[in-house]
This record gives structure tokens, C-alpha cells and sequence, in this order.
């Protein structure tokens, strides 16, 4: 007779948190972050479509300044949209990476990108030290 694995429980954060430098990605960690990833991602899809329905049932106006005022809440909508369209691509490329093995490492230096960061930013690609050398080059080309 074959005896079931048992999954372990979900960690909460501050057992994340606690777990020795050593145990940085096992399985229960990016259980962990494979679960708080798809949290979001359901939570942004809602949101998405949430706003769609919202834009497709707004009514024409026939007062100008209504007009435009409606017509600037529609601009600033679709750029919120945009916005988090674009972080749900980044969040199905972490979940991409969880799946390759490669979630939690930095994507310039190799090194661990960190739980505390992690935790702040799921989708981070890069570590601290790579984020700043980033921010720094970008700066300095808009300086120019």
C-alpha cells in the first residue's frame, strides 16, 4: 500500500522569516511566494475586469464640461489599467521563473534577491545592490 505524501502547511510570513538562511527557495518557500503570486494575480484579474465593466457602462453626456471630465476619469482609468496590466505580466513572468527554478535570484549577479524584498516586491528580478547599480545608470543616462 502506498502511503500519501503530506504536503506541509503554507508558511505565514514569520515563519518565513525565521527559517535559516541555508533553507533560502526549498520547496515550502516557494510554496509560500507560488501562493502569495497567485493571490495577487486573481485579486489584479477581478480588479481588471471590474474596471472594464465599469468603463463600458458609463453613459454619454451631452454637457460639454461633463463630456470632459468624464472623458479625462476615462484617460486616467485606462492608464491604471495599463499600469496593472503590466504587473500581471510580471507577475505571471515570477511565476514562470518559480517554475524554472530560478524564483528568488537576482537575474544580474545570481546572488538571492532576499525574503524581506521578496515579500515587499514578489515580482523583484533583481537584488538590492543590482536594483540601485540600475537605478543609478538610469539616472545618470536622464542626466545627460
Amino acid at each position: 500500500m502506498k502511503i500519501p505524501r503530506q504536503v506541509p502547511a503554507v508558511l505565514d510570513e514569520a515563519e518565513l522569516l525565521a527559517m535559516p538562511a541555508s533553507d533560502y527557495m526549498n520547496a515550502r518557500q516557494q510554496q509560500f511566494f507560488r501562493q502569495r503570486l497567485l493571490g495577487e494575480r486573481d485579486a489584479l484579474r477581478r480588479r481588471i475586469a471590474e474596471e472594464f465593466a465599469g468603463l463600458r457602462e458609463q453613459e454619454p453626456t451631452s454637457d460639454p464640461a461633463d463630456a470632459g471630465s468624464a472623458e479625462e476619469q476615462r484617460q486616467w482609468q485606462l492608464r491604471l489599467l495599463e499600469r496593472e496590466k503590466r504587473l500581471l505580466d510580471k507577475i505571471d513572468d515570477a511565476l514562470q521563473r518559480l517554475a524554472q527554478g530560478e524564483y528568488g535570484w537576482c537575474a544580474e549577479t545570481g546572488e538571492p534577491i532576499g525574503l524581506a524584498r521578496l515579500l515587499l516586491r514578489p515580482t523583484a528580478t533583481l537584488c538590492v545592490e543590482a536594483k540601485e547599480r540600475q537605478e543609478r545608470r538610469e539616472r545618470h543616462i536622464r542626466d545627460l
